[in-house]
């Protein structure tokens, strides 16, 4: 078996656990993925915890079943009003490799709501060749630091030419 099909074939198992019947990633405004690569749509979800100093950590889970952890660094940009603008990655750890997600953001620190959308999405070891968008949605118990989110999205395998 070649090393593309072996890659293909190790993200697909990666990313089925994932997949669901989430809308495509276009349908919603993000831009369609090249044409030379294999895409799957990303319905996942997250329990962290908020350590302080913009570091987050979390669990992910596809129906109830881990596929992975992450870690994040997030910069404050901005404040408007009671919501704060960040930036940073999301680090996706998992089977053969890792998955980081430079996202940008915003947290309403009234109701510890959140949403992020990536600008890039990136892979090492196994995942070198994924790229894709993901988007990132949950509250956060701004008493605690605990958060749930949701994951949504889409990744992708590109060919290699």
């Amino acid at each position: 078996m070649s090393v593309r099909r072996l890659v293909l074939s190790l993200l697909v198992c990666l990313v089925a656990s994932l997949a669901t019947a989430a809308p495509a990633a276009a349908h919603r405004g993000h831009p369609s993925p090249p044409a030379h690569a294999r895409c799957v749509p990303v319905a996942a979800t997250g329990a962290g915890q908020d350590l302080g100093g913009g570091q987050t950590t979390a669990t992910i889970s596809v129906g109830g079943v881990e596929v992975g952890t992450t870690a994040a660094a997030f910069t404050i940009t901005g404040v408007d009003g009671t919501v704060a603008s960040f930036t940073g990655p999301i680090v996706f750890t998992g089977l053969g490799g890792t998955l980081t997600a430079q996202v940008t953001g915003t947290l309403d620190v009234t109701t510890g709501v959140f949403t992020s959308t990536s600008t890039s999405v990136a892979g090492t070891g196994l995942l070198r060749h994924v790229t894709g968008d993901l988007t990132f949605t949950g509250t956060e118990d701004l008493a605690t630091g605990a958060f749930t989110e949701s994951i949504s999205g889409h990744l992708c395998l590109a060919r290699a030419h």
